[in-house]
């Protein structure tokens, strides 16, 4: 089933339910799990993926799993091929 609109983006709910419920800057979380600014930047503007480490970082920072960050990602990057690709091919044998 294909979805029509695009999920949430892993920046939008580090923006939304967390930076601005806790007053906090881009830069305070940045300095807190020790990385660039620019890091949190791109990911709270969709500009770069959340990886594994980053969600392990995110995941303890802010009493999350992991694998919350890494599936948020996940629905982004496969709604995004779905668009690229489109048509998909026919399977080739039926599963029992």
């Amino acid at each position: 089933m294909k979805t029509l609109r695009a999920p949430v983006t892993p920046g939008e709910i580090l923006n939304e339910e967390f930076l601005q419920p806790l007053n906090m800057t881009q830069k305070q979380l940045a300095k807190h799990i020790g990385c660039d600014v620019k890091v949190i930047n791109r990911i709270v503007n969709s500009k770069s993926a959340v990886t594994a480490e980053m969600a392990l970082k995110l995941g303890a920072t802010l009493n999350t799993t992991p694998e919350f960050w890494l599936n948020a990602q996940k629905a982004i990057d496969v709604f995004e091929a779905r668009q690229k690709v489109g048509k998909l091919p026919k399977p080739i044998f039926q599963a029992s």
